[in-house]
């Protein structure tokens, strides 16, 4: 699967009712590609990633997808959020195979996808397993595996880790990151968690506090497979993240507390 979708956003703008949420945002994705949103509680993360997989609406600008989608794409835009959504009674494989269910894809080739993402997730020892069998980490890991089982142009990741212990986390941002490169997709990554965007991100946008603007796009330029918590240049870039956000999460704090 080799991604050739560029994601664009142009002008962004987005109220809710008299609220400016979002302003004047400017981003390009590249093809293959991570970026990684980040900026304090309520500064349009998610009402971004939104705007961009097409779920919402902008109050204003544009967003494009310049490119050819992978030619058995069956669902150019895709999305893996932090509630895990598995359907608790159907196995491992079911759940990836439910994706593929209502498409013109026949049971042969449903099930070929199906072992194909097993075997990239590395779950193909648990194919026959119920989701209650499963710690969360694994859990997640299956709901990426549904997600890049209909071949996405561009996988939209809302906090996908963030109802997790740190361990399992940080173990899983390892999978994450061998997957990604694996499948060759486009990807935008919403976290509150710098380690996160400085361990998958290639581009991280900081977004300043309500209403949203880009304060600064960091360039990361290695693989995102490999990566390293302990790596002094990641160390430093998280650093720099935290001095760029550190005054408006703690301002967007104190408006949380009293509102």
């Amino acid at each position: 699967m080799i991604a050739s979708v560029r994601l664009t956003a142009l002008g962004i703008r987005h109220n809710y009712g008299d609220l400016r949420v979002l302003e004047g945002i400017d981003l390009a994705v590249p093809a293959g590609e991570v970026m990684v949103l980040v900026g304090p509680s309520g500064c349009g993360k998610s009402t971004l990633l939104g705007i961009l997989g097409g779920m919402l609406a902008a109050s204003g600008g544009e967003v494009r997808m310049d490119g050819v989608p992978p030619r058995d794409c069956l669902n150019p835009l895709t999305y893996v959020f932090q509630d895990f959504s598995l359907l608790p009674w159907r196995t491992v494989a079911g759940n990836l195979s439910f994706a593929l269910e209502h498409t013109k894809l026949s049971k042969a080739e449903r099930n070929a996808r199906v072992a194909e993402m097993l075997a990239l997730t590395n779950l193909s020892a648990f194919a026959n397993a119920w989701p209650r069998q499963l710690s969360g980490g694994m859990r997640q890991r299956v709901g990426i595996a549904r997600a890049l089982a209909v071949r996405p142009a561009v996988l939209l990741m809302d906090e996908p880790l963030s109802a997790l212990d740190a361990q399992t986390r940080d173990l899983l941002l390892d999978e994450f990151a061998t997957i990604i490169a694996r499948a060759g997709v486009t990807v935008v990554y919403v976290t509150h968690n710098l380690a996160e965007a400085v361990r998958l991100g290639q581009q991280v946008v900081v977004l300043s506090r309500r209403p949203g603007r880009i304060r600064e796009i960091v360039h990361i330029d290695r693989p995102i497979a490999g990566r390293q918590a302990t790596d002094p240049d990641l160390i430093e870039v998280e650093a720099h993240l935290w001095s760029l956000i550190r005054a408006d999460a703690a301002e967007a704090d104190r408006e949380l507390e009293h509102a």
